[in-house]
């Protein structure tokens, strides 16, 4: 990537940054994760992990990608060159193309469940918004075909670049995005038996947590952050040297824990007064909203207002992994940018056709007992972005100089000695010992 390239400002790098980390990742995967992981408890591990792993992970991969000013395989060239720690890049890189091949799925399954809003079909009577939903999903046309279409549009924003493509539409999605899920929770808290659905979310009891509990509130850590696949690297690479690190690492930290928790309290009040189970799943979401949105006046045109937000989240996160890919495909040849964004665009779709066909005609096609779509996700999830994660944790303190590390660490803040202490703690110590003991305690080693 050109070392021209750069955000406008960082409010742009923080809405981009932020687009990324909270995406689907907060407002579908969350819910779901945290009914079938326990509710509260799994919630407050969640935090744990995204404030004490999750915050130090994203300020190294901020520190190698500003340091550098380059994409993240040939930020790891620069760093150490003539090693294998490029490898840490790739597999960021191939954590990214899964991510999306599945992720994809689920934004052509918003873009379909506009349309059926805009149409009216949702509100038909004798409607049930269950059986809706898999019907819609085991319909193949329909879902590679919605698929097809969202990936278009992510390719069409990556291909005009950092500027003009993701920070313009970045700086209008997400502030629309947080009005419209206040008005939701207002109307959630407001129906009949909410009150069960809050203590659920926010009293923890860990009498119900598992170690696989565990691993997932790690795993949704790290997704909603988008740490451990370097994304972060190649998106602070386009940061101006004059930015802190720290204040931008505090604001998208901050926006995903409140992200999470609004989406928390607009969906599970919601599933306790409509009688529905929080381990629903990954269709949680498109069951518990319709229902909502059908009991509020001018529900049905809040709920197409809410699904088109709900599209701009899914793209957020969308265009910051294809751009990642195109980033490292590229390697800063600006003029390779659209050839490359359609090549990978279109790899990415025939990729994820099977998880877009997982539950209807692939549906008996499992590994485990998980569709292909299920295990995308969980290899993406708990696996490649733990250990990516972990590497990255060896990574920045073992291999970067502690000059480097606290000079990029203290730009724009008064705090820089004190920031610098306590991050460098836990990135060397803290972050590597609590992945390895999360993965022996899973896999019954201890």
């Amino acid at each position: 990537m050109s070392k021209h390239t750069q955000w406008t400002s960082r409010l742009g790098f923080i809405l981009a940054a932020a687009g990324s980390a909270i995406g689907l990742g907060a407002i579908w995967k969350f819910p779901y994760m945290t009914g079938t992981g326990g509710g509260g408890a799994f919630f407050v591990v969640f935090l744990l992990f995204t404030v004490f792993i999750g915050m130090p992970l994203l300020l190294a991969e901020f520190i190698i990608g500003r340091s550098t000013q380059k994409e993240a395989v040939s930020a790891y060239k620069a760093l150490v060159p003539g090693t294998a720690w490029p490898w840490l890049g790739r597999l960021g890189v191939l954590t990214c193309f899964i991510v999306l091949s599945f992720y994809s799925v689920v934004g052509g399954w918003i873009l379909l469940y506009l349309l059926r809003g805009v149409s009216g079909q949702l509100w038909e009577s004798g409607v049930t918004y269950e059986r809706l939903f898999e019907q819609m999903i085991a319909n193949p046309y329909e879902t590679v075909g919605a698929q097809f279409v969202f990936l278009l549009y992510v390719i069409y924003v990556v291909a005009r670049g950092v500027q003009d493509g993701i920070e313009k539409a970045n700086k209008y999605m997400m502030p629309a995005l947080f009005l419209l899920f206040i008005a939701l929770i207002i109307r959630a808290l407001t129906l009949d038996g909410a009150w069960e659905g809050v203590v659920f979310f926010l009293k923890p009891d860990f009498s119900e947590l598992t170690s696989e509990a565990v691993l997932y509130a790690m795993g949704q850590s790290f997704f909603s952050l988008t740490v451990g696949a370097s994304v972060m690297v190649t998106y602070s690479s386009y940061l101006s040297k004059r930015e802190s690190l720290t204040k931008s690492a505090t604001s998208i930290v901050s926006l995903t824990v409140l992200i999470s928790f609004l989406a928390g309290l607009a969906i599970f009040p919601a599933v306790f007064s409509l009688g529905l189970e929080p381990t629903e799943g990954p269709g949680l979401l498109f069951i518990v909203l319709p229902s909502v949105f059908s009991k509020i006046p001018f529900g049905e045109l809040f709920f197409v207002i809410f699904l088109l937000l709900f599209l701009f989240a899914a793209l957020t996160s969308a265009f910051s992994m294809l751009e990642i890919i195109v980033a490292a495909w590229t390697g800063g040849r600006q003029e390779k940018r659209k050839k490359v964004a359609v090549f990978a665009g279109l790899l990415v779709f025939l990729v994820g056709i099977p998880s877009a066909l997982s539950f209807g005609v692939m549906s008996d096609v499992t590994w485990f007992g998980k569709t292909v779509f299920d295990i995308a996700d969980y290899a993406v999830s708990n696996v490649m972005l733990p250990l990516g994660a972990l590497l990255i944790a060896i990574f920045t303190p073992w291999k970067m100089s502690k000059e480097t590390l606290k000079r990029e660490l203290s730009i724009g803040t008064s705090h820089g000695e004190t920031w610098f202490a306590a991050w460098f703690l836990f990135i060397r110590y803290v972050a590597p010992v609590a992945i390895v003991i999360v993965f022996l305690d899973v896999t019954g080693i201890i």
